[in-house]
Parts: structure tokens; C-alpha cells; sequence
């Protein structure tokens, strides 16, 4: 019980902490809902009775038939509405509560590295966002809302039927709690392992799908699409045996509950019946009691499902909670002197999951509005020293201070949006005007009002319907719109003909007038707008030159030409 609650007490916590008078609304107009049910049956079976009985005798002229007929309309009409009411309040604190963990989510892997991590296992990422979170509305909707409305049903037969008789209503009760409650309890223990292999068998599918869909040209050039689908097909047969597995408890569960039900009814006839006898209660009152007893069933098979879903929220909350209670360690990166755009000491860093530093005892300083290409050959550590200055990655030892930054990557991350929402993302409250004169920055504006649609174009996944050149183009007018005093920018041109190369580093240089750059690069025409040139192997730079030295000259001829 104590590792039930410590799993379960971070997202406790955050639903309470989030919407706490959604949800108990919620639960309390879910109990309304049951008792004005629970209330109708019982007062419709004993209208009924009373009036068949009275029609039966002389008394018909005085049975009074309005006041039963109203206090039924009332209650019919006070179970629709606390019902319309309670799907409502739940499900609207429910989705707004899931919504705020998705962003608390969101916002935890913002974090050195994340967004590597993140490509490295895309599907992870996205089972964490939606089916684990999803899996959580279950804790409220399917068990905890449904508890309360069961206990509120027990309690008011107990007291109904106790008014007839003390034994009688105890009986109830212990029997609707007894079974009510244990059954689903029981449930939840079989169910437990087959609904954490389903949720992993689903992860594990939906995973290995993601891969063989994306990854098509490697697994074909490695010989391996046939043994990828092997790994899908196995998934899903794993996935199936729990699923089976789950549909014979459900359907264990379901005749459990019926036997239950069908030995309450029956008891709870024979004692009214008892009643009746003894003259104790009057055949409406019998009537009233036994609708009371059967009604009162109803709320504790709504259990069932989140007995058998108890497994998946119980994983969902193990893989989320560690999340939402963890305190970073990370300290913010301090700024650097006045002047100065960065200033790294003795830095060096290493990737997770490897036993050697990828930068050593790097020491560089940049100052404001001056421009520093980094070259080296492919693997030397540009890339790294750059996600060091986008403060993407933490260094291991040493110290390092920089200005806020914003990185163009080497490959243009373009998404399945408008034109305009892809620029958006740079600047979200940007006016129109702005995004038009950053288009006209990069060159594009043209091209973009040549289109039908114009900034609403609808692009692809990842950028499909624009050419290289253009891409590129609207990455740039991206980080245009980002106004940060220092711009690091990876192989900005590579794969660009010539033409458009020379005119991005034109529109480069002259926009980012007063800003610093940092550029890793292997073309001549990126690191020939530079003020500084860093010659980086192995991780370690082995040369800095300033423009006018002649090992600055001499770097520059060693690049690749334009």
C-alpha cells in the first residue's frame, strides 16, 4: 500500500493542486446523480404499487397522485441535470488537468540536450505525451469518481432499507461493499501484470512501426527490413496475449458481478417479502426496497473498467512521476562581462553514454559584434562546441559564460504547417509586418507572395513543398525574427548551389550588424564574413587567428572553396 501511494502521490497531487474544486464538484455531482437515481426507482416503484393497490380498493378517491408524480419529475429531472453537470465538470478538469501535465512534461525536457534525446527516441517522447497521459484519466474519471459514487449509493440504501429494518440495510451494505469493492480489488491484482505487458507490448509496437517507417533506406541498405517487420509482428502478438488476457477477466469479472447482483436481488426479495409478511412494511414500501437494493448495484460495475485499467495508470504514473518531483540540479549559465558575447575557461565536455571528453580544455572569448568561424574536419567538435554555446549541453569541468543565443542547425527543421507557423516559432506575438520584413531579409518574401495561399501555404512534414534553397531561406528569415545578441550558426549554405549560398551569407552579414556569430563551417565564403578563425581537431582548438594575421590567411585557403 505505501508503494501504491508513493507511485500515486505526485499525480495525485498535481490533480488537486491543478483543479481541486473541478474535480470534487465533479465527484460530488457524480454522487448526486446515483442518489436522485437510486431515489427515482425507488419512488416510482412504490407510486406504482401504492396506486395499483389503491385502484384495487375504495381508498382510489383519496390516494393522492400529485405529489408522487411531482417529486418524480423533480428527481428525473434532477438526475438528468446533475448528470449533463457531471460529464461536464469531470471531463473539462479532467482534460485541463492533462493539458497542464503535458506542458509541466513539455517543460522538463527543455532541458542540455533534450532535443538530441529526443530524436534518439522519438516514440518514447510521444508515448510519454499522449497514450501515458492519457492512460491518467482513468485515475479520476474510472476509479476515484466512481468510488465515491458508489459509497454514496451504499449509504443511502443502508439508510432506506435500515428505516425498514436495521438487519436489513447492514446486509445490503456489508454485501454491496463486501463484493462491490472486492471484486474490482481482485480484478485489479489479475489485471495488473497483462495491462502493464499490453502497455508495454503497445510502446514497444507503436515503436518499432516508427522505425520501420522512418527508417526505411537503412533498414533496406542493411538487409533488415524483413527482421523489422519480424519485430513489429512480434509486438503485436504480445500485445494481443494480454489483451486476451484482459477480455477473460473482464469477463470474469462481469459474471461475478452478475451472480452478485442476481444473490442480492434475490435475498433482498425474500427479506421484503419477510417484511411484508410480519406486516413490518406495506407491499409499496416492499416495492421501494427491493428497486432500491437492485439500483444500488449499478454504481459498483462502473468499477469494472477502472479495475482493469488500474495496471496502465499504475505504469503511466511510475514512467510520469519521477518527473513531476525531481528538482533539476542544473545551474543557469552565468552571463559574461560587459562586451563580451562568450567566454569559455578550461571547458570540457562529454556526451552521455561515452568514456572520452568530445571538447578539451576549450578557452575562447568573443566579444560583442565581432564574427568567429570554426572550422576543423567532420567530427573534430564544431557541432559540440556550438550546442555548448546554445547552452544545449552542460559542460563537465570548467566554466562558461555567454549571451542568450539561438542556433541555425545544419539541417533546416521545418514542420507540417503553414508558412507562417513555421515562422511563428521563432516569434510568436510577431506582427505581420515583421514577418514580411524578414522574409524580405532572406530573399523569400517574392516567392511567398507568388503563392496562392501566400504565408498560409500549407507545407508538409518537414517542409515538403519547398526546394532546398528555399528552406533554407525561411530558416534564416527564422532567425531573423529571434532577437538575440548572438547567432550560432552550423554549415549555414552546405548543399546549396553556389548562387544562393553567396546570397544567404550576403543577407546574413548584413543582418546580423551589431550581433556576434559564431559559424562552423568547411566552405570559404562562411568563414571569409569572420573576424576570428578557430581551428579545432580532436576536440581541441590547435590554432586561433584574427583577421589580418597570416594564419588567418593561411586557414582560410586550407577551406574548401566556394
Amino acid at each position: 500500500m505505501r508503494k501504491l501511494i508513493r507511485i500515486l502521490a505526485p499525480i495525485l497531487k498535481l490533480f488537486f493542486s491543478e483543479n481541486p474544486r473541478g474535480l470534487l464538484a465533479g465527484a460530488l455531482l457524480s454522487a448526486a446523480t446515483v442518489i436522485a437515481g437510486l431515489a427515482l426507482l425507488g419512488l416510482s416503484g412504490w407510486f406504482i404499487t401504492a396506486a395499483s393497490i389503491a385502484g384495487l380498493s375504495a381508498t382510489a378517491v383519496a390516494f393522492d397522485v400529485f405529489a408522487p408524480a411531482a417529486a418524480i419529475r423533480l428527481l428525473a429531472i434532477s438526475r438528468t441535470a446533475a448528470r449533463y453537470g457531471e460529464r461536464m465538470t469531470t471531463h473539462d478538469a479532467t482534460l485541463g488537468i492533462l493539458a497542464a501535465l503535458r506542458e509541466t512534461l513539455f517543460r522538463g525536457w527543455a532541458a542540455p540536450d533534450a532535443a538530441r534525446n529526443l530524436l534518439r527516441r522519438p516514440s518514447k517522447a510521444l508515448f510519454r505525451l499522449t497514450a501515458d497521459i492519457d492512460a491518467l484519466d482513468s485515475l479520476y474519471l474510472r476509479i476515484l469518481v466512481p468510488i465515491g459514487a458508489a459509497i454514496g449509493a451504499a449509504v443511502v440504501a443502508v439508510v432506506t432499507l435500515g428505516i425498514m429494518h436495521p438487519a436489513f440495510g447492514l446486509t445490503v451494505g456489508a454485501v454491496l461493499l463486501g463484493s462491490g469493492i472486492w471484486v474490482p480489488i481482485v480484478a485489479g491484482g489479475l489485471a495488473s501484470k497483462p495491462a502493464r505487458r499490453r502497455a508495454y507490448g503497445i510502446e514497444a509496437l507503436r515503436s518499432r512501426a516508427i522505425d520501420l517507417t522512418a527508417g526505411q533506406t537503412d533498414l533496406m541498405m542493411a538487409s533488415r527490413i524483413k527482421a523489422q517487420c519480424a519485430s513489429v509482428l512480434a509486438a503485436d502478438r504480445y500485445t494481443a496475449r494480454a489483451d486476451r488476457h484482459l477480455n477473460r477477466i473482464e469477463t470474469g469479472v462481469t459474471l461475478t458481478f452478475g451472480l452478485g447482483t442476481a444473490i442480492l436481488l434475490a435475498g433482498s426479495l425474500l427479506a421484503v417479502a419477510a417484511l411484508a409478511e410480519v406486516k413490518a412494511i406495506t407491499a409499496p414500501v416492499a416495492a421501494l426496497g427491493l428497486l432500491i437494493a437492485f439500483a444500488a448495484v449499478e454504481p459498483f460495475t462502473a468499477l469494472r473498467r477502472g479495475a482493469l485499467e488500474f495496471g496502465r495508470v499504475l505504469v503511466a504514473a511510475k514512467r510520469i512521476g519521477p518527473r513531476l518531483t525531481e528538482e533539476t540540479l542544473r545551474q543557469i549559465r552565468s552571463a559574461p562581462e560587459a562586451g563580451i558575447a562568450l567566454g569559455l575557461q578550461e571547458v570540457s565536455v562529454r556526451h552521455d553514454g561515452c568514456a572520452a571528453d568530445a571538447l578539451h580544455a576549450i578557452s575562447l572569448e568573443l566579444r560583442l559584434g565581432e564574427a568567429l568561424a570554426v572550422i576543423g574536419p567532420s567530427g573534430a567538435g564544431k557541432s559540440t562546441l556550438l550546442s555548448l554555446l546554445a547552452d544545449e549541453i552542460e559542460p563537465r569541468v570548467g566554466t562558461a559564460a555567454c549571451v542568450d543565443a539561438t542556433l541555425l542547425t545544419q539541417k533546416t527543421e521545418l514542420f507540417q504547417d503553414t508558412l507562417e507557423g513555421n515562422l511563428r516559432l521563432a516569434k510568436p506575438e510577431a506582427s505581420d509586418a515583421e514577418l514580411r520584413e524578414a522574409l524580405v531579409a532572406a530573399g523569400l518574401l517574392s516567392e511567398v507572395e507568388a503563392l496562392p495561399k501566400g504565408l498560409g501555404t500549407p507545407l508538409g512534414e518537414g517542409g515538403f513543398g519547398l526546394s532546398g534553397g528555399q528552406s533554407r531561406r525561411l530558416a534564416l528569415a527564422r532567425l531573423f525574427l529571434r532577437d538575440t545578441p548572438l547567432w550560432l550558426l552550423d554549415e549555414a549554405t552546405e548543399g546549396l548551389d553556389s548562387a544562393t549560398a553567396s546570397d544567404v551569407m550576403s543577407r546574413l552579414k548584413d543582418r546580423a550588424y551589431g550581433r556576434s556569430l559564431v559559424i562552423a563551417c568547411h566552405a570559404r565564403r562562411e568563414a571569409a564574413i569572420a573576424d576570428q578563425i578557430a581551428v579545432i581537431k580532436d576536440g581541441r582548438i590547435t590554432e586561433l587567428s584574427r583577421r589580418g594575421e597570416a594564419a588567418f590567411e593561411r586557414a582560410l585557403e586550407r577551406l574548401r572553396p566556394d
